[in-house]
């Protein structure tokens, strides 16, 4: 087994990255005050061809050399806009037709594995910040709840990794669903 170069990967350019079909998702990132959650999460969209992100509150927003040092260069090839209000995201969306998720612990979730992507269907999902998650009026504002199971002591994952397992497990079941 050999170790791929970089001009084996077929990467695609800006240009390209811009033009392709995206994938149904929207990233909502409420109140994230890691600049490197916020880059590493830029990292995953660009790799699944996330549709959008959009950064709420006091979520930092590129240029920022500390978002770039885990975007690498994402922040150049995600669309993204900053928005003051995660509520006002949220209702936008949905009168958009785009069913709004939480991804978040709480009464009557649907854990990961069970939930069922609709064909056809665009899905935007509210991450929270670091300390208290995703806030209940944006739990309340959400069509629904997506709960990651966890078996071990803690209880809560960094939202960087959170976003990383449930965008590849959605990336998954639109895929299967076309």
């Amino acid at each position: 087994m050999r170790k791929l170069e970089n001009s084996e990967l077929e990467r695609k350019s800006i240009e390209d990255f811009k033009k392709s079909e995206k994938t149904p998702l929207i990233l909502v990132l409420d109140d994230v005050r890691s600049l490197h959650n916020i880059g590493s999460v830029f990292r995953t969209a660009d790799a699944f061809l996330i549709e959008k992100i959009y950064l709420c509150g006091i979520t930092a927003t590129p240029p920022n050399k500390e978002i770039h040092k885990t975007a690498l260069g994402a922040t150049e090839t995600v669309n993204w806009e900053h928005n003051e209000n995660v509520i006002d995201t949220i209702t936008t969306l949905k009168q958009q037709g785009v069913i709004t998720l939480a991804i978040e612990q709480v009464e009557s979730a649907v854990f990961l594995q069970n939930f069922e992507v609709e064909k056809n269907q665009k899905y935007a999902l509210v991450f929270g910040n670091e300390v208290h998650g995703v806030a209940q009026e944006a739990v309340a504002a959400c069509d629904g709840c997506i709960e990651i199971p966890q078996l071990g002591t803690k209880h809560s994952l960094n939202i960087s990794v959170s976003a990383g397992i449930v965008v590849w497990d959605l990336f998954q079941k639109i895929n299967w669903a076309k």
